[in-house]
């Protein structure tokens, strides 16, 4: 029976992308925000709309606010960095509700993320959950690219991934910390610290990827403890 994210590695996430849960939510995120760098308008759960498809984002949200204020974030697919700077003031003032971002995270970006993750790191199934979870925050906020300079440590951890090298793979994500060092981009750093801690400590059974269907194995609320926020940053 698939299953979901641990909750060691759903926590990172949500702490790490608002704040903690739904009281960090509705107090810093109920309105769309540019989180800076070459991230786009981002709603939700670190849904970023610089990132997704019109189709993406019609089967992920098309039933899930008005029609209105989906048409107007619309105008915001593609848009990054500066651009998507500018657009903010058009769309400041919609809310998207936690109930919905929520949904659509645990029912929808996580098993895509989850694939997405499961494509860049082969045999990251064969890993214990939580250093699968790990994987899943890297590419939620990375991205799966494996090309360049700044992607060197992601390529390395597709090799140590199949030998179950979980020393190894926390290095790396260490090593990324290269990236961000100096810019004021702490929060980037920091998850990057709890991922490596979270495969350094990960134990027990694997994961199986979650279906588009399945159920939160359980209540993000429970989470909603205040964190930094906001450093769902889209970066190289």
């Amino acid at each position: 029976m698939p299953t979901t994210l641990t909750p060691a590695a759903s926590k990172l996430i949500l702490d790490y992308e608002v704040g903690g849960g739904k009281a960090y939510y509705e107090k810093k995120l109920l309105h769309p925000t540019w989180p800076g760098g070459a991230s786009g308008v981002t709603i939700g759960v670190g849904y970023d709309l610089g990132y997704n498809t019109s189709t993406q984002f019609q089967a992920d949200w098309g039933t899930r606010m008005a029609p209105a204020d989906f048409t107007r974030l619309k105008a915001c697919l593609g848009s990054k960095a500066a651009t998507a700077k500018q657009l903010i003031a058009g769309v400041k003032d919609i809310s998207v509700p936690w109930t919905a971002a929520s949904a659509v995270f645990f029912a929808l970006t996580v098993p895509r993320f989850y694939r997405e993750a499961e494509g860049a790191f082969p045999g990251m199934d064969k890993l214990p959950g939580d250093a699968q979870g790990a994987l899943v925050s890297l590419v939620f906020n990375r991205g799966a690219s494996m090309k360049g300079d700044s992607r060197k440590e992601m390529r390395a951890i597709r090799e140590l991934v199949p030998r179950g090298d979980l020393k190894g793979i926390a290095a790396q994500l260490r090593a990324m910390e290269r990236l961000w060092r100096g810019k004021h981009l702490d929060g980037l750093i920091a998850r990057r610290e709890a991922e490596a801690k979270l495969v350094e400590n990960a134990k027990g059974n694997t994961q199986t990827a979650p279906s588009r269907n399945d159920a939160p194995g359980f209540d993000p609320a429970q989470f909603a403890i205040p964190g930094m926020g906001g450093s769902g940053t889209m970066l190289a």
